[in-house]
C-alpha cells in the first residue's frame, strides 16, 4: 500500500509500548515527537530505529518507553516522508502527516495542511 492509498482508506496504523507500525513504506525525511526533531534515520541512530517490511514499517522510538503516556491525546507524531520510488528531491513529493494515538492501539494518519508549521 501507498502512503495515498492509506490516506484515502483511512487505514491506521497500530502502536505498541514504543513502536508504531504504518501500513506503508516511505522514505523518512523528518519525525517530529514531543520537542524531538529527528532527522538521522541511519542505522546508528539513537532516536529512532525503522525497520521496513514487505507491507509496513515499523518505528522504534528508543527515547520513549511507552508512546501512549508520553504523546497526549490532543498531541500528534509529525513526520515528512516520501512515497517509495518518488524523487525525494523534489519538494511537491514531500507529505506531510500527523499520526494520532489512540485507543486499542490504534494510529489515526492524517495527511496536513501545507500551511501547518513543521519546524525546519
Amino acid at each position: 500500500m501507498t502512503i495515498i492509498d492509506a490516506l484515502e482508506k483511512k487505514a491506521t496504523g497500530l502502536f505498541y509500548n514504543n513502536r508504531v507500525i504504518l501500513p506503508f513504506r516511505c522514505y523518512f525525511l523528518k519525525v517530529i515527537i514531543e520537542n524531538d526533531i529527528i532527522t538521522d534515520f541511519s542505522s546508528s541512530s539513537k532516536g529512532i530505529a525503522v525497520e521496513e517490511e514487505d507491507s509496513f514499517t515499523n518505528l522504534y522510538f528508543n527515547d520513549y518507553a511507552k508512546l501512549k503516556q508520553d504523546v497526549s491525546k490532543y498531541e500528534s507524531i509529525k513526520m515528512v516522508v516520501v512515497e517509495k520510488g518518488k524523487d525525494l528531491f523534489d519538494t511537491n513529493n514531500h507529505i506531510k502527516l500527523a499520526l494520532y494515538l489512540r485507543d486499542e492501539h490504534k494510529v489515526v494518519i492524517e495527511k496536513t495542511d501545507d500551511e501547518i508549521l513543521f519546524l525546519e
